[in-house]
């Protein structure tokens, strides 16, 4: 085995996760953060590659953060892993990093994997299949959640593509404040609507936008990141009919899946009610992980962390 640096895009090899992408590194890049594009291959094939984020914290030191990866070739590999794991503990060192952050896609054997803490990336999710035909998806939706689709129709509810990004923002803060749950900065959707993978669909109802959604499509798969609504002229159900047009939208476009990318009934018992009724299949992801290299300065961050929580 030997540790790569990959530097050509086209030996960046599974891209099944946009989070991992070659995309999502030049995102990252775009937001002033440094990145690292890191391999480890065995008999001329890479068997393990993980893109992994600078995250900045006070006083000049940082974490490194590894979004849903690593990921292996076909199975975990232990080995493959241990040595990726050295080379991290390296470039750390240099970074004045005191914990590498991980997000597997699968259970994974190792040592670290005591220290789970609350996910960043949402670790359950509910993923429509889009393979089946139109009508055979509209019928797996809850009967609530079909009527309130034909009701926004028969209202006179419409759905635009937009770049009224500001418009995004404010729904997001009114929706953010309401549901108890944060949000990036302005800059970073304003960036993020900029990327080519990125489109942006907005509800309209009497001339006001009642519901936007930031959309990323990526690898056959259209994914709801972030979103906002309006409580104004609830009745009109514009959240209903704004997903099922993405929905088709991504259909017609080939994409296989519609992934809602965040429910948890304890957390946000609202939101996962509505993404649940529209028929997808729950799946669940081990969760977040920390492996300290630095047990004082860990332990003082987590310390802080508590007391600003």
């Amino acid at each position: 085995m030997e540790f790569v640096n990959i530097k050509d895009k086209k030996e960046w090899q599974y891209n099944n996760q946009f989070l991992q992408s070659w995309l999502w590194g030049n995102f990252q890049q775009k937001l002033g953060r440094k990145i690292w594009r890191l391999a480890i291959r065995e008999n001329g094939k890479i068997i393990v590659q993980a893109l992994i984020i600078k995250n900045q914290l006070p006083l000049g030191f940082s974490y490194l953060y590894c979004p849903r990866g690593p990921l292996f070739q076909d199975n975990y590999n232990k080995e493959g892993l241990e040595l990726l794991i050295n080379k991290i503990k390296y470039i750390a060192i240099k970074e004045k990093a005191f914990f590498f952050r991980i997000e597997p896609l699968e259970k994974i054997d190792f040592i670290f994997l005591n220290r789970k803490i609350p996910s960043i990336q949402p670790n359950q999710t509910t993923i429509m299949d889009l393979s089946l035909p139109e009508d055979e998806i509209f019928k797996k939706m809850h009967s609530k959640t079909r009527y309130n689709i034909h009701l926004a129709k028969r209202k006179g509810v419409t759905i635009h593509e937009s770049d009224d990004i500001e418009c995004f923002w404010d729904l997001l803060k009114r929706t953010t404040k309401r549901e108890n749950f944060k949000s990036y900065s302005f800059v970073y959707y304003k960036k993020l609507l900029d990327c080519t993978f990125t489109k942006l669909y907005i509800a309209k109802y009497k001339n006001k936008i009642l519901a936007a959604h930031l959309i990323i499509f990526f690898n056959q798969t259209a994914f709801y990141v972030h979103g906002g609504s309006s409580r104004e002229f609830r009745q009109v159900m514009a959240p209903h009919l704004l997903h099922w047009h993405i929905i088709k939208e991504a259909k017609n476009m080939g994409c296989n899946f519609y992934d809602f990318w965040g429910v948890d009934e304890k957390k946000w018992p609202g939101f996962t009610k509505f993404k649940m009724s529209f028929g997808g299949e729950k799946v669940v992801y081990p969760g977040t992980f920390d492996l300290p290299f630095s047990s004082f300065w860990y332990t003082l961050y987590k310390v802080g962390k508590s007391i600003r929580y």
